[in-house]
């Protein structure tokens, strides 16, 4: 935006110094309207009329440009309060997928440290003792 007014200040700077040097007087005519002054006049309305008729012109497109914009800030809006909520729901299904999840089997560590106990109550083989008779 400073770019673009520091752009505008050298043209108006611009035409301001070629209206200067170009002070003759001069007749424009337009249909059956007739103006008598001088180069410079003449020029800084010609281009105060330029610069009047292209911001009129400009002025819908930027106000499209606003609106849709502000559109879509409310549709990002929107899906980001719909991603917190699915965040939130995600959350609570993985806490009651773990509360409802078996409980996991013994790790391979978890099993040789109680081998020797497990040979004691069970026999040798793994297999269970016979009965005594």
């Amino acid at each position: 935006m400073q770019l673009l007014l520091i752009f505008g200040i050298v043209v108006a700077i611009g035409a301001v110094l070629f209206a200067l040097q170009n002070n003759v007087p001069v007749t424009v005519t337009f249909l059956v309207w007739r103006f008598d002054s001088t180069l410079a006049l003449v020029l800084l309305v010609a281009l105060g009329l330029g610069a009047l008729v292209a911001a009129l012109l400009s002025t819908p497109a930027v106000i499209r440009g606003q609106w849709g914009g502000a559109r879509l800030r409310r549709r990002v809006d929107a899906l980001e309060r719909d991603k917190a909520q699915l965040a939130q729901r995600l959350a609570a299904a993985q806490a009651e997928a773990a509360r409802l999840a078996p409980p996991a089997a013994p790790a391979a560590g978890e099993a040789q440290r109680f081998g020797e106990l497990r040979n004691m109550l069970v026999g040798d083989g793994g297999a269970p003792a016979d009965p005594a008779p």
